[in-house]
């Protein structure tokens, strides 16, 4: 199937008003690509066509598989180590006693989420800790929900974490893993669209907002910044993805190392 010029901007201009982020022309094959099933299912074999029946159309359920299509990308386990190390050096300075809770903003499938999951049952054990994962993609939050992994996606996950809190599949699900059900009881996974409104999900300890600021034009990138910062506790920190930098930016946060940013 052929994506038309035109049909193309139509794409590029709804997103961008739902997501926030803005499909630049080289993006038009990875969109061919994302689209084509779609078209498929409703029986059409023009992706100009399903435009302007579906999407022009404004088929707000068709819209949100759109952009669910659109926003999936793969991630995997331990993804940027050097934040895990941060993170547990800051769990050795913890105050006893109070509850640790980290969000996960851009959650995708929740192999991040999952990841810091392990790491705190490690340092902290099986209760004293929260994590919560957002995403845009409501088809990615499903899938976070499930927590079932191709093995592959586990490959910097070190073996005595995979013993423990992970199951490997057999039969119909061999090559595969679920995340334990211990583990999962304290992650906790909702959509959110980090450019609007929030939910009141609390204060964290931490954020990690990671590999998602670098699809956002510099305006946007302050806006949800200056949204996400009210949600980290005094003293808290944001990471951010190690190909991203807010130097440039007013955000009022202090510059720790690479990626990691402290509200003071």
């Amino acid at each position: 199937m052929q994506l038309s010029e035109r049909s193309f901007k139509v794409v590029a201009d709804v997103f961008h008003r739902v997501s926030g982020i803005r499909l630049v022309a080289a993006k038009r094959q990875l969109v061919i690509g994302r689209l084509q099933k779609l078209a498929s299912e409703r029986g059409l074999d023009s992706l100009d066509e399903y435009v302007d029946k579906v999407i022009k159309g404004g088929d707000e359920a068709e819209l949100v598989k759109v952009v669910d299509r659109l926003t999936t990308n793969e991630t995997y386990f331990f993804r940027e180590p050097a934040h895990f190390e941060f993170l547990a050096d800051m769990l050795t300075r913890r105050r006893p006693g109070q509850e640790f809770r980290v969000w996960s903003a851009a959650s995708s499938s929740g192999e991040e989420a999952y990841s810091i999951a392990m790491l705190l049952a490690d340092k902290i054990g099986p209760k004293g800790w929260k994590i919560v994962g957002t995403d845009l993609s409501t088809a990615m939050v499903e899938a976070a929900r499930k927590a079932l992994y191709p093995m592959e996606r586990a490959r910097n996950t070190s073996p005595q974490y995979l013993k423990r809190f992970c199951m490997r599949g057999s039969g119909p699900y061999e090559g595969q893993l679920l995340v334990s059900k211990e583990l999962r009881a304290n992650v906790h996974f909702e959509q959110a669209n980090l450019m609007q409104p929030l939910p009141d999900i609390g204060q964290f300890d931490v954020v990690f907002l990671r590999n998602v600021l670098i699809y956002f034009e510099p305006d946007a990138k302050l806006d949800i910044v200056k949204r996400v910062t009210p949600f980290i506790k005094p003293g808290g920190y944001l990471f951010t993805g190690h190909s991203e930098s807010l130097s440039n930016l007013p955000t009022g946060l202090t510059s720790v190392k690479p990626a990691v940013y402290a509200r003071t």
